[in-house]
């Protein structure tokens, strides 16, 4: 299978960057919509994100690469809702921030700027490549 692409929104507040790097992995949970969980559950080993920060920031700050798939989120009492477990694979040299993105006719049809409260977004190969080298590579 075809490795996919994600983008995943945390606000750095609550749970950011450094605080995944001093991990050194995280269960990305708490996700209580029903596409974003979609998306999570779709996910698979080897799979890369996006670790975007949200409220604070609004940008692009590093890759993360998905360690585990298929969970079940250990927040949710009832079982319902998905989990993954990411580790970071690198902090981007340029942040991507969202009116860059949103400024952009290139990326005008990415999953994260047609349904803006989505936390957990899919991303194409060919979104995923233009990004990375707005973010210096």
């Amino acid at each position: 299978m075809a490795k996919r692409y994600w983008l995943m929104k945390s606000e750095p507040d609550a749970y950011g960057w450094d605080d995944l790097v001093a991990e050194g992995e995280g269960t990305w949970d708490g996700v209580r919509n029903h596409r974003a969980a979609g998306n999570l559950r779709a996910m698979q080993v080897g799979d890369e994100a996006f670790f975007y920060h949200s409220n604070i920031g609004k940008e692009i700050v590093g890759i993360v690469t998905i360690s585990e798939a298929g969970l079940t989120d250990p927040s949710d009492p009832d079982g319902k809702w998905a989990a993954v477990k990411v580790k970071p694979v690198r902090k981007v040299k340029r942040p991507v921030t969202l009116k860059q993105i949103k400024a952009d006719p290139k990326l005008a049809d990415m999953e994260m700027i047609r349904l803006s409260r989505l936390s957990v977004a899919e991303v194409t190969a060919e979104d995923w490549d233009y990004i990375v080298s707005l973010a210096g590579g």
